[in-house]
Parts: C-alpha cells; structure tokens; sequence
C-alpha cells in the first residue's frame, strides 16, 4: 500500500470513500507512540475504511519562549512511517490552508478544566489544542479520531468538546507507549542528553511507586476484611503482615479504600530525590485527579482516577501520567 500525501481540505474531500474514516492527528517527528496509534486506527477502520494521519505543527498551541521553532519537522520520516503502520493518507496542510484568515478570531474555549494543570502551566494551551483539533475534524471528517492516553488532560478536553458541542465523532484513547526503561514515548525525548535523561525517568519511576502503593493498599485491604473481627489481634496482625504499630485487621477494613494520600506520598518521594541528582528535576506538578475534570480527588474518593505528573529536565518539559482505580468500601 502507499500511502498519499495530501496538503489541501479539496484533495482530502475529492477521495471516495466506503467504510469509516479513522484520523490520528499528530505534530509530526512521529515514533512508535504514534504508529501504535495508526496501527490501532487500522483495526478500527478495517479493510474497507480509511486511515487518515494529520500532520500539523499548530502555532496556537506554543506559548510564548516555547519550542515552536524548533520542533522538529521530519515529515518524510513521518510518511514512511505512517505508510509502515497502514496509513492511507497523510494530510500535512500548511498554516494557510488551516487558518486561511490569519489567525482565528473566534476560537474554543477549554473551559475551567483548561485551566488546571497544564492549562496553568501553559495559559491559552489548550484554548489553541481544541481550536485546531475542531477544525481538524471539521476538514478531515472523520468517524472516529484517536488520540494517546499520555496526553491525558488533551484527550479528557477533546471528549468534553466532542460531547458539548456535537461534533458527531467518536474520540477513543490509546495506551501510552514506553520505550523499554519506562519513559513514555514523545517527540521531546531526542533532546534529552544521556544525563537528562536518567534523571527524566523519575517521571515514570514516580507513577510506578505510586501505583505499586495503591496495589500494596488494597491487597492489604482485601485481606484484612478476610480477617473476621473476632479473631485474636495478635493472630490477625500476622495475617495480614503488618506490625501492631502500624494497624490491626479491623482498623484496616475500615480505611478509606486505595489510600490517595499514599499514593501521593510514594510518587513524592521519587520526585524529591530526582530534584537531587545533577541534572535536577524541576517539578511542575504532581496530582492525582478525577479524569472527568482534572479537580484532586478527595480521600473517599472511588472511581477512576488519573495520577499525573510533568517536570522540566534541562530545557526539556516532559509529562507523564497512569490510570488507577480506586474500590468501593465494603
């Protein structure tokens, strides 16, 4: 198969088509996070559907003294790869054919989510992420569009939009992808130097000891409601492996399920010692929050949750995040 590389709205419109219309929309610099994405668009489309890859370096997303200049565009790169991953089209429209006007003078607003986290981080970010992912949508006309978990806060945004302003297109979210010591894939990794980057696997590091917490948390749980309350404590403290310093059967039943503070705590520690090494991490935020609205999640809290993270590595700003769930008491 050969992929096509179209650059206008027209050229994309004039093609016939028979089945569902996927779109992975990307800035370029394209790696394995985002073949992943195409491949998985694939399998939705289907044999007889259409895959379309968006490549698009939106000024409206870059604040001022970030990296609009110097992200990287490699778009033949990004053809080959996009081709190897079963993409049929790749749709690269230049800046003119995307804001024909100049820039937009009415554009969407992200709301009091986009106001938290990276949106207080990085003001009007995802004001200019929704703006362009519209108008996308609106000239590739897709079915369903797909968008990596890794940027957790963006595709929560893009559902919201999707869902309030009627879009009529499903928004479904991939797994991030890892490269193999754990840093979550992005096209700002290549400039990490080989000393940045030790210290940038803090990020991922962190979310593991906060996740492997929670799990911690509600095997111990779990087994302490197994412990009738009338055994004898010493009897049961053994059961449950902790000492009668830390907690009895009983009192461990009645704690607040998965324990978000201690998440909090396990992903902390990692942080602080990362702001130790040399390079140092400088942390942005760290936050356990609600996905329908990126708020922190109280401590009898239940559900689904996001643990984030982002943090700045020399001149390199990376964001990670992981999903956990924290159980109904019983």
């Amino acid at each position: 198969m050969t992929t096509a590389l179209l650059r206008t709205a027209d050229e994309l419109h004039a093609r016939a088509r028979a089945g569902r219309r996927a779109v992975v929309m990307t800035m370029g610099a394209l790696h394995e996070g985002h073949a992943t994405l195409i491949r998985t668009a694939r399998e939705i489309a289907g044999d007889g559907g259409e895959v379309v890859v968006t490549v698009f370096v939106n000024p409206l997303q870059f604040g001022q003294g970030e990296d609009l200049d110097r992200y990287p565009r490699t778009l033949d790169a990004d053809l080959k790869i996009a081709e190897l991953a079963g993409a049929d089209v790749v749709f690269a429209p230049s800046v003119d054919e995307v804001y024909p006007g100049g820039e937009p003078q009415v554009r969407i607003s992200a709301g009091p989510m986009g106001g938290r986290l990276e949106g207080s981080v990085r003001p009007g970010h995802f004001d200019g992420m929704l703006t362009v992912v519209g108008k996308l949508l609106h000239l590739t006309r897709p079915d369903v569009a797909l968008f990596g978990q890794k940027d957790a806060q963006q595709l929560a945004l893009i559902r919201r939009m999707a869902r309030d302003l009627n879009f009529g297109v499903e928004i479904a979210g991939v797994p991030t992808v890892r490269e193999e010591d754990g840093l979550a894939l992005s096209s700002r990794n290549r400039y990490l130097s080989a000393e940045e980057r030790r210290t940038a696997l803090a990020l991922s590091q962190a979310l593991f000891a906060g996740r492997d917490r929670h799990a911690a948390q509600e095997a111990l749980r779990a087994r302490a409601l197994e412990v009738p309350a009338t055994r004898a404590r010493a009897e049961a403290l053994s059961a449950i492996g902790e000492s009668r310093a830390a907690a009895d059967a009983h009192a461990v039943a009645k704690a607040v399920p998965g324990g978000p503070a201690g998440v909090r705590a396990a992903a902390r520690l990692v942080l602080d010692e990362a702001a130790r090494m040399r390079p140092p991490l400088a942390l942005d935020y760290l936050a356990l929050v609600d996905p329908s609205d990126f708020t922190e999640i109280p401590d009898d809290f239940t559900g689904e949750a996001v643990l984030a993270v982002a943090a700045r590595v020399g001149t390199t700003r990376l964001i990670d995040n992981i999903p956990l769930t924290f159980g109904a008491a019983s």
